[in-house]
């Protein structure tokens, strides 16, 4: 098992291998409409984390999967990782989980059976920090490793969080630093300090939790999770669904340390790129901006923090609320305007 390194199966890791926004929305822009059932509360319409689903005027059904080939090559962390991220779009609707599903795929002639086991024991003790069982899964043999959860978790119809609730002077504040992305491929090139391993296992392994008391926030008006397409690609997805605009300032972004120094040495994932090809036009930039400063702004996210989008008057609230139940302090870093939807860096 020591000279397993899962990394070395995956042309890609974590949320970095998300398909680009650009391509993705390209792909699904030729589908037909969909059946819409008037208790569907929250579908496909604003690219949000999960569906919902309303059972009664005081119980609906929050339901999500997520996946992705390995970030790490340790085993036992590569499955808590991923059953984290799988979970968080349960707390970022404002749910609360309460069982998932599991879905593996594995090269089962490259793998040993215990690196797999390892795999799956990784997500099971996640799933039971979050209190909640795996009831079932589904597994395949396939050339990459897989393995991530579906999610299923309740929430009260009156305290759904999506990604398009913000408003007009809201403060917009983010609960986990930035530079996964950056840590994961200094990782792959054999750059990563085992501090700077430990960092990101520290973020990547944080449940979201802080969602679910957040949504009983009235002035809490958007929360979204930050992955894939990195701060930037979700922010502006924030900005479609409330059809405004963000300004940012990146002196208040918390960042990871090593990830800097990382990215200021030219260390990226493609995924980055990517998405700043997919959305780069709608960013302003000032115009002393650095290019590692907007790869920071592009980093694909792997189980990041939740963007939260509230009225000042409970920013607060917030902060406080985020530090008690997670053990670790969110950071204000812009606001929402008035405006066509664009991210604006000042």
């Amino acid at each position: 098992m020591e000279k397993i390194r899962l990394t070395q199966f995956s042309h890609g890791g974590g949320c970095g291998c998300k398909i680009a926004p650009a391509v993705l929305a390209e792909m699904l822009s030729g589908m037909p409409p969909g059946i819409v059932p008037p208790d569907l509360l929250v579908g496909t319409e604003t690219a949000d984390d999960a569906a919902v689903y309303r059972l009664n005027e005081r119980q609906a059904v929050v339901a999500t999967t997520d996946f992705f080939t390995p970030i790490v090559d340790d085993p036992y962390d590569f499955g808590r990782i991923a059953a984290t991220n799988a979970l968080s779009d349960v707390y970022a609707m404002g749910g609360t989980p309460i069982m998932a599903l599991a879905v593996v795929g594995m090269p089962l002639d490259k793998l040993p059976r215990e690196v797999i086991a390892r795999v799956l024991e990784g997500g099971a003790a996640v799933c039971r920090e979050a209190g909640i069982p795996i009831a079932g899964g589904h597994s395949i043999d396939v050339l990459e490793p897989i393995y991530g959860l579906v999610g299923i978790g309740v929430v009260d119809p009156a305290q759904v969080r999506t990604n398009a609730g913000a408003r007009a002077g809201d403060v917009l504040l983010l609960t986990k630093p930035l530079g996964v992305g950056v840590l994961s491929a200094g990782l792959k090139k054999g750059l990563l300090s085992a501090e700077g391993y430990a960092e990101m296992l520290r973020w990547t392994t944080t449940l979201n939790r802080a969602g679910a008391r957040l949504a009983a926030v009235e002035g809490v008006h958007a929360v979204t999770d930050v992955t894939g397409f990195g701060l930037a690609g979700h922010l502006l997805e924030m900005c479609r669904g409330a059809g405004l605009a963000a300004r940012l300032s990146f002196d208040a972004l918390p960042l990871i340390e090593e990830a800097v120094g990382l990215v200021r040495d030219g260390v990226a994932t493609g995924a980055s790129a990517r998405n700043w090809a997919s959305y780069g036009e709608d960013v302003e930039l000032p115009a002393d901006f650095e290019d590692w400063q907007r790869k920071l702004l592009t980093d694909p996210q792997t189980s990041g923090g939740l963007l939260v989008a509230c009225a000042p008057e409970v920013v607060d609230e917030v902060l406080a609320t985020v530090a008690a139940v997670q053990g670790s302090p969110a950071r204000v870093i812009g606001c929402m305007e008035t405006g066509p939807a664009r991210l604006r860096l000042g």
